[in-house]
């Protein structure tokens, strides 16, 4: 029923992702899917870039790669079933975009309850 299945992961609380990433790998075990953990990380604009070191954003996709990659080594799908991918973004553009890219079938992602701050300031 489904050839590919994301589930975004907020590197920030990659625990916030395990109801959704269990539910996926589920899906995956039963019809035999290829399991996608995708997380976005905010593009360092060029004032802040300024104050942080040289190598900021490639340790930044090195660790958010590991915590990827730990999260996929402990869900028992074959590693031919299973990919990370580090995106650099806007955090709905870029889930989309790698949608697109691997052609996949279902986005399964967990949800805050709103508040009144996802009133003023949106959400993702």
């Amino acid at each position: 029923m489904f050839k590919t299945i994301i589930v975004p992961v907020d590197p920030g609380e990659p625990k916030f992702s395990a109801p959704a990433i269990e539910a996926a790998s589920r899906f995956a075990r039963d019809y035999g899917s290829s399991l996608r953990l995708v997380a976005v990380l905010a593009h360092s604009q060029g004032f802040v870039a300024s104050y942080l070191p040289a190598d900021f954003e490639e340790k930044a996709i090195s660790d958010t790669r590991a915590m990827l990659d730990d999260l996929a080594h402990g869900l028992g799908l074959p590693k031919d079933k299973i990919a990370v991918s580090v995106r650099i973004g806007s955090i709905y553009h870029e889930v989309i975009e790698e949608a697109k890219e691997v052609e996949a079938d279902l986005i399964v992602m967990e949800s805050h309850r709103p508040d009144l701050s996802t009133y003023l300031l949106g959400s993702n």
